[in-house]
């Protein structure tokens, strides 16, 4: 049984930035990962660029060498495979958590592999492991996918797009000109201004022309092994389909966080209740760190702004020491 100073639960970039701070400051910590290194971006659209500079997404004081103004996927992983190897992270990979018990002085953590004690926990969790579910008939039907690789898998079928923000729009170019025939289901009445600047008037000059059919105010309200029924202003309709891309969003993992014992706001929100200052829960020396701490908000912490996080908290614990 190993006991550190803080004790890291998840291994993406903010995880990352809170072990690399962790160890200049001189405290014992160890990252725990379920999946592999920076699970979440490793389950990115392949093509999938970013919206932020090179610089923006680095941590550690390493640069972030690109080739591009925003940089891809390939370039993201390959750059924090360097950081971690750079600062020799004590990170271990394809360890899940079980259970967190607190103690009188510190936190006993069972994983899948070990128990560990330590006297500060970080919570660095993300929000993509768990999909927000669209709740109709046949959702469960393998031709529905909440997660996206790559378009050539869906060329020359009937396609059906659900979602307005940057996955649906990027998911539905791509399919869209490898072949497919592409049709996006909308709630809202246009695209949603958060697409990135140089994509969005793509898409929408793809659906001006017809090349994408696209039905806004909208929703999906059943899903059948060859067909989709789409609830429109002008009634329900049904059309042919062969795929489903539910781009709907994910969520972090609030049963987890509830487990342990952090407090949610009661609203569709479902805020974690932290100090923004410390970014200390209501539970003491269990902290959050990076886009879990924006409950619903998935949209409101990113990698180039909550990378201060690691900051804050490590200062935090030093300073109660």
């Amino acid at each position: 049984m190993s006991k550190f100073d803080v004790l890291i639960i998840g291994g993406g970039p903010i995880g990352l930035a809170c072990g690399i701070t962790a160890q200049k400051a001189g405290l014992s910590y160890i990252i725990l990962e379920k999946g592999c290194l920076v699970n979440s971006l490793y389950n990115y659209p392949l093509n999938m660029s970013f919206f932020s500079t090179p610089e923006r997404l680095e941590i550690g004081g390493i640069p972030f060498m690109s080739l591009h103004n925003k940089p891809n996927r390939a370039e993201a992983l390959e750059y924090y495979r360097r950081v971690t190897e750079i600062y020799q992270l004590n990170i271990h990979l394809f360890e899940s958590v079980e259970t967190i018990r607190k103690g009188e002085k510190e936190f006993s953590v069972k994983t899948t592999a070990d128990i560990y004690m330590a006297g500060n926990i970080i919570i660095a969790t993300g929000f993509y492991d768990i999909p927000n579910l669209v709740n109709v008939e046949g959702e469960q039907l393998n031709k529905v996918f909440h997660y996206y690789k790559d378009p050539h898998y869906f060329a020359f079928k009937e396609v059906l797009v659900i979602g307005a923000s940057n996955s649906a729009v990027d998911v539905a170019l791509e399919t869209w000109r490898k072949g497919a025939k592409v049709t996006m289901v909308v709630t809202k009445p246009e695209i949603g201004e958060r697409v990135k600047y140089w994509v969005r008037p793509d898409v929408i000059n793809r659906i001006k022309e017809g090349s994408i059919k696209a039905y806004f105010n909208s929703s999906v309200k059943a899903i059948k092994e060859k067909e989709v029924a789409i609830q429109t202003p002008d009634g329900l309709i049904t059309i042919k389909n062969d795929f489903v891309l539910a781009m709907t969003g994910y969520k972090p993992d609030f049963d987890f966080l509830k487990t342990i014992g952090v407090d949610l706001s009661r609203d569709e929100k479902k805020h974690p209740a932290h100090d923004a200052e410390t970014m200390q829960t209501n539970i003491d020396n269990v902290y959050l760190a990076g886009v879990v701490c924006g409950g619903m908000d998935t949209h409101k912490w990113f990698i180039e702004n909550s990378r201060v996080h690691a900051e804050k908290i490590i200062f935090h614990i030093l300073s109660k020491k």
